[in-house]
């Protein structure tokens, strides 16, 4: 039998073409996808800058530095200076951490190509005083910074009180005169005195916006005086209430000396404390607080925006509440635990301050049944008078 030209007999060739111009078309197209295919790969070895450094911001340091080794385009991307504006140094000891440490080529190259760029940085340290120590010597390179934000951390004990004092006030003293843009600064738990807070003051003084400070022995009420007289900017002082007296207490209250939006003190023995009025905006109770003290609270601290009450006792809170619900006009944060509250005056203390409360977490075993509400009503009128649905927490959030 003969074979019909021009039928599906001869491979899919339409009637209207010849098998060699069919030939022709296939080779065209089959050249054509190559020709793509070369186009997308020299697309990934030219990507634009712009393009990578938004990629790479995206990538875990790690990731990013097997990234820079692909190509010398993606290798240049690695260096750019935006990409060093924010950086964390982890330096942890192998033997006595299980963080992964920042690797110390990564460190030296930092230090050598970057240290200009760097302008957010945090040293987190674990609790060994090598780590300490390798961080207050990144600190004494950084010769050429423009440091805006410094953060120094430790994750478990207070490793940076281990460091010799003059190493460390050396170290701090090198970001403090070379950086003159400073505008927020937090150290815990670190030997920094007076006369580096002098030399901070000297050249950061219009820029200094927040300066969070607890459980620095080393620092007096003197020494904090002279940051709030001369950081005319400030507005935000966190500091252990053993660093306060009643003059620092006053001067902080007076606009003669500054205008602080929020102070955050500290607080782990309450004896002595809020005896008189003070500007607190912010208090947290770690531990048990008594009566009497959560008392003076209402009547001592108008400014109070947050309050936190991990542990009370079994002594119910009614008047407390009521109190600080009259005297702080411009709280807008709560959260109970390990205390009680009688339901009717938990009402009496949401109705008082309104739908200002934009974080109401209280556990449900703070809240006691009584004649007015059980536990299956209160939340339908806190809800009511907050504005929006509200229960209690079965587990705390702070």
């Amino acid at each position: 039998m003969k074979r019909i030209k021009g039928t599906k007999e001869e491979g899919n060739v339409s009637p209207s073409k010849s098998p060699p111009e069919a030939r022709k078309k296939i080779r065209k197209q089959s050249s054509l996808a190559s020709e793509d295919d070369g186009l997308l790969d020299a697309n990934w070895d030219h990507l634009p800058q712009e393009l990578l450094l938004h990629v790479f911001q995206y990538l875990p340091l790690l990731d990013r530095a097997f990234a820079s080794q692909v190509c010398r385009g993606w290798n240049q991307a690695f260096h750019m200076p935006e990409l060093w504006r924010c950086f964390e140094f982890e330096l942890n000891q192998p033997a006595s951490s299980y963080l992964k440490a920042t690797h110390p080529d990564l460190i030296k190259q930092i230090i050598k190509r970057h240290s200009n760029h760097l302008q957010y940085v945090s040293f987190k340290v674990d609790s060994s005083t090598e780590s300490a120590e390798a961080a207050c010597d990144i600190l004494s390179q950084l010769v050429n910074c423009s440091l805006k934000t410094l953060g120094l951390i430790s994750t478990a004990r207070p490793s940076f009180m281990e460091v010799p004092k003059s190493h460390f006030i050396s170290a701090l003293t090198v970001v403090f005169v070379n950086s003159k843009s400073l505008s927020s600064l937090k150290i815990d738990d670190t030997p920094v005195d007076d006369p580096s807070l002098k030399v901070l003051v000297a050249n950061n003084s219009d820029t200094l916006k927040l300066l969070k400070m607890s459980s620095c022995p080393h620092v007096s009420p003197a020494g904090i005086l002279c940051v709030a007289d001369q950081c005319h900017g400030l507005r935000e002082l966190a500091l252990n209430y053993h660093l306060l007296s009643d003059e620092l207490l006053l001067a902080l209250s007076s606009e003669k000396h500054v205008h602080l939006e929020h102070l955050r003190i500290d607080v782990d023995e309450f004896g002595p404390f809020f005896n008189g009025e003070i500007p607190v905006t912010h208090l947290y109770f770690g531990r048990s607080v008594s009566k009497e003290v959560l008392g003076r609270v209402g009547l001592h601290c108008p400014r109070l925006v947050e309050l936190v009450v991990c542990a009370n006792g079994l002594r119910p809170l009614d008047e407390e509440l009521i109190r600080i619900a009259k005297r702080c006009t411009q709280l807008s944060a709560i959260g109970l635990g390990e205390c009680e509250v009688s339901c009717s005056a938990f009402v009496e203390f949401v109705k008082m301050c309104g739908c200002r409360l934009s974080q109401l977490s209280i556990m449900e075993e703070v809240l006691i049944p009584d004649h007015k509400y059980s536990l299956d009503e209160i939340h339908w009128e806190v809800s009511k008078h907050l504005g929006r649905v509200w229960f209690p927490d079965m587990m705390p959030t702070w």
